[in-house]
């Protein structure tokens, strides 16, 4: 193992229970309810998908893209309110691995602009070799595209990276990419399904120390 790849929001900021919690509430204000089991389905789930999806639920004229914008200010007001909470033991986690020599890289499916400037509003940003947003490639999670392009970048294949991940659909991606997984499970447990493509399943980034040792 050389590299270690790690998701953003879930991982290493405490943000995806507001991802969730803002599209709940865009979609109440057009009309429509969105459960929490449907909800976090969608999570780090690649617009062109999602859409996709979405519209086989509610309907062809279900407005996915104007609830995408609303979810977004709504997300961005929270941020510009109160910041950005940091998921446990990031920092000693990177930290530790840059001491071992690992090359470490985020990449997840917020866009660019905005996951750079999450990482520096919480000091993270330099801790990383490289980040890699999914609006760099064509199709972003649960397909593969964005795990490769990471490999690519770092120079290493995807079975050298070890990928962390808290969401199915990002283990997925990882997977398929030919990449080690971990997950450590935020909003919901690992499923059978989920466990199947895993490497491993830890409580918190601790657990990813002990298994690279």
């Amino acid at each position: 193992m050389k590299a270690v790849l790690f998701d953003m929001d879930g991982i290493l900021i405490d943000t995806e229970k507001y991802l969730t919690v803002y599209k709940q509430k865009a979609m109440r204000e057009a009309g429509y309810r969105l459960d929490l089991e449907t909800a976090y389905k969608f999570r780090s789930c690649a617009s062109v998908f999602a859409r996709e999806q979405m519209k086989g639920i509610f309907g062809e004229d279900f407005p996915y893209d104007e609830l995408r914008r609303r979810r977004q200010e709504l997300m961005s007001d929270h941020i510009a309110r109160f910041g950005i909470e940091k998921k446990p033991y990031v920092e000693e986690t990177i930290k530790k691995l840059k001491r071992r020599g690992y090359q470490t890289a985020v990449v997840t499916a917020t866009a660019e602009d905005r996951a750079v400037r999450y990482l520096e509003m919480v000091g993270f940003k330099e801790l990383f070799d490289e980040i890699i947003s999914a609006s760099m490639v064509k199709l972003g999670k649960p397909r593969p595209d964005v795990y490769l392009y990471a490999c690519e970048k770092i120079g290493r294949k995807p079975e050298e990276c070890m990928a962390v991940e808290d969401s199915p659909n990002g283990v997925n991606a990882a997977y398929q990419a030919g990449c080690h997984v971990t997950m450590v499970p935020d909003l919901t447990p690992a499923d059978e399904e989920v466990k199947k493509m895993a490497d491993h399943v830890v409580p918190d980034l601790r657990g990813l120390l002990e298994y690279l040792k």
